[in-house]
């Protein structure tokens, strides 16, 4: 069964009713509640069967690795960070780690007594993490050693993004604190409403050359100013629209993305645009899109829809030039760029690659037996995507 999105309510990790809970944990994407619980519907409710593909891309599993026990159901889809040939990567339960790129060996372990639930940010030499108790740590990135510590009011099960001499931290609240780089000293923070009923899960501001882009549960994009909070823009990729608080739920949950001067966000409403970034005005909308990040390569966007079809668009249009439904109910993650494919993971611990032309799969492959909810990162040509039992793996691209 399908088990994300899972709603939540602000400031809490748990469902608000558990009628909700059921209906957005293990069968979001659904478009009828016809068969939930029982009858002839099941098999419309059923992650679609994997089938024999004829790989036309070769992928090999170049190592793996053990962050600690993993986030399990807790659905903050934490995933690894790549900076400086090392991949920073942490689990709930084992601290944070940090292990070479190429070869999978580990180059230092951070112990920690806090509940890591966030990924880790890393940048300007430093690796910083969030706590299910909103405490946040900031570790030298050559050596792990702590260089201190903080608190924010809420849960963080988002990276912080570190940059320009400070440290992002985006809690489930709602609010963006930021904090001296050196000394943890909180500079600005910066408040946005969480409606009543959103999905679980948010993901890192992105930061432009003085903005701090940040998507918000109520299907906004806003900008900020780096160095003070101050508002700059917002601009509703969705709007919340429908009778009841489920159907209004449109919330931009995916890391925007940034290249150059456009800024490319997706909603869990079933929407994607891009943006000229510096003044938040749209440039196009498309009606496709989902919850997690988009994943932008030079000619085609990729975003994975509520229901688990992989659509790629247009860059310069949004028009869908492809859509891949083979997939279907399987949970799958945001895609993510590796070379000319579109990469997902879903709930079985497979990997599917998809060519970026046709949609059509490439190759397949297995990280482990566990679900992958984060989302795959790519650098140097190596894939490396984490479980929610807070194993890594590794992958290359044959020739």
């Amino acid at each position: 069964m399908k088990s994300a999105p899972t709603p939540r309510v602000p400031g809490a990790t748990l469902i608000r009713t558990g009628a909700i809970a059921l209906c957005i944990a293990s069968l979001a994407g659904c478009s009828t509640i016809k068969g939930w619980f029982g009858g002839k519907d099941d098999k419309n409710t059923e992650p679609a069967k994997l089938t024999d593909i004829i790989s036309t891309a070769t992928v090999s599993e170049i190592w793996s690795a053990d962050a600690g026990k993993g986030e399990g159901l807790l659905g903050a889809r934490q995933g690894p960070v790549v900076a400086d040939g090392r991949v920073y990567a942490a689990a709930v339960e084992g601290g944070v780690h940090a292990f070479d790129l190429q070869t999978g060996q580990t180059v230092w372990s951070h112990e920690s007594e806090l509940q890591l639930s966030g990924g880790p940010g890393a940048g300007d030499g430093l690796v910083a993490i969030g706590s299910l108790d909103g405490d946040v740590i900031a570790l030298d990135a050559a050596t792990g050693a702590e260089k201190w510590r903080a608190k924010v009011g809420n849960e963080i099960i988002a990276a912080p993004a570190i940059g320009m001499g400070m440290v992002f931290v985006r809690s489930n609240d709602g609010r963006v604190t930021a904090f001296d780089a050196a000394s943890g000293e909180r500079r600005w923070f910066w408040n946005h409403e969480v409606p009543t009923l959103s999905v679980r899960g948010n993901d890192a501001p992105v930061l432009g050359p003085g903005f701090l882009f940040v998507g918000n549960d109520d299907g906004t994009v806003s900008a900020l100013s780096a160095q003070d909070g101050r508002p700059l823009w917002d601009q509703a990729i969705a709007q919340q629209e429908g009778r009841t608080e489920l159907d209004r739920m449109a919330d931009v949950d995916g890391s925007p993305v940034l290249e150059d001067t456009t800024l490319y966000a997706t909603s869990f409403k079933g929407q994607t645009m891009a943006i000229n970034a510096p003044t938040g005005q749209p440039m196009w909308l498309s009606e496709n899109g989902g919850p997690g990040q988009v994943a932008v390569a030079p000619s085609v966007v990729v975003v994975t829809e509520p229901g688990d079809t992989v659509f790629g668009l247009d860059k310069a249009g949004g028009s869908a030039l492809w859509q891949q439904p083979a997939l279907a109910r399987r949970n799958l993650t945001a895609p993510a760029i590796h070379g000319s494919y579109a990469v997902v993971g879903d709930y079985d611990g497979y990997l599917h690659w998809l060519d970026l032309g046709t949609g059509e799969f490439a190759a397949r492959a297995r990280a482990g037996g566990d679900a992958l909810r984060a989302t795959p990162v790519v650098a140097d040509g190596i894939l490396v995507v984490q479980d929610i039992d807070g194993e890594l793996s590794a992958f290359r691209l044959g020739q």
